[in-house]
């Protein structure tokens, strides 16, 4: 029986630690001699490497670039990780400046928190130089807007933006900041050190200092102005504003 109960209390630990949609590109920064870049979209907890959470076909993807939104849904193929389905795209840059990369993702259900999740989630890639556009927003219902120039970053930098729902400013929203920890390569001391967490100021404008080179995720989470049922019962909507940025430096 201790046994038991002990076991219930991880599996309980376990699924409260936070989920992240990734848009992770093979490169922050584009150019001319490597026109193309690669995204892996998956659900998962990116500091340790999973569980990677099954992830239907997103309801959108798409990139934004010089004020135009270009819908890449049809273009994703998809994939398998950790036994668990995620998804693909490759884009072709031919244009200098910066290009917004966006997924909305179908809703998630979460039961151990009696919760839908959505995570909106971006990154910005850089093509060719032209450093143009990249705190631009994408007009997503929730979103990271960038107010520092979110590539060409090194370890030790420190990123601020600000949270938007529904056009305006999120006051006080709580931000949840991961490392993808590829090849698990660093250690946590404590659970307490797997996902930071921090709050905005009353402006939505958050800053956080990354200590490690390699992605980095920001979720501020809000809570959505609708429910969705499941099985016959009206749950909440958990929004995700999602936000990825490359450091780099010695790992």
């Amino acid at each position: 029986m201790k046994k038991l109960f002990t076991a219930l209390l991880l599996l309980c630990a376990s699924a409260s630690f936070a989920h992240f949609q990734t848009i992770i590109p093979s490169t922050d920064v584009v150019t001319p001699a490597s026109k193309t870049a690669s995204f892996r979209m998956e659900f998962t907890h990116p500091f340790e490497q999973g569980p990677v959470m099954e992830m239907v076909k997103p309801k959108d993807v798409s990139v934004y670039f010089d004020g135009k939104k270009t819908d890449l849904t049809k273009s994703v193929t998809k994939t398998s990780v950790q036994g668990k389905t995620a998804w693909d795209f490759k884009y072709s840059f031919t244009k200098p400046g910066d290009y917004i990369f966006t997924v909305t993702p179908d809703y998630y259900f979460e039961p151990a928190e009696g919760v839908f999740i959505q995570h909106i989630t971006k990154t910005v890639v850089n093509a060719f130089g032209m450093e143009e556009g990249w705190d631009t927003p994408a007009g997503l219902k929730a979103e990271i807007v960038p107010l520092t120039r979110p590539y060409g970053l090194w370890k030790g930098n420190t990123f601020t933006g600000k949270v938007i729902y529904k056009g305006k400013a999120v006051p006080n929203a709580e931000i949840e900041v991961e490392f993808y920890n590829k090849g698990s390569k660093i250690k946590h001391p404590t659970d307490a050190h797997i996902t930071q967490v921090i709050k905005a100021d009353a402006n939505g404008v958050f800053s956080y200092s990354m200590p490690f080179a390699g992605w980095w995720a920001f979720a501020a989470l809000i809570e959505d102005d609708v429910t969705l049922k499941h099985e016959g019962k009206d749950y909440p909507v958990e929004l995700g504003a999602v936000f990825w940025v490359k450091t780099y430096g010695a790992e």
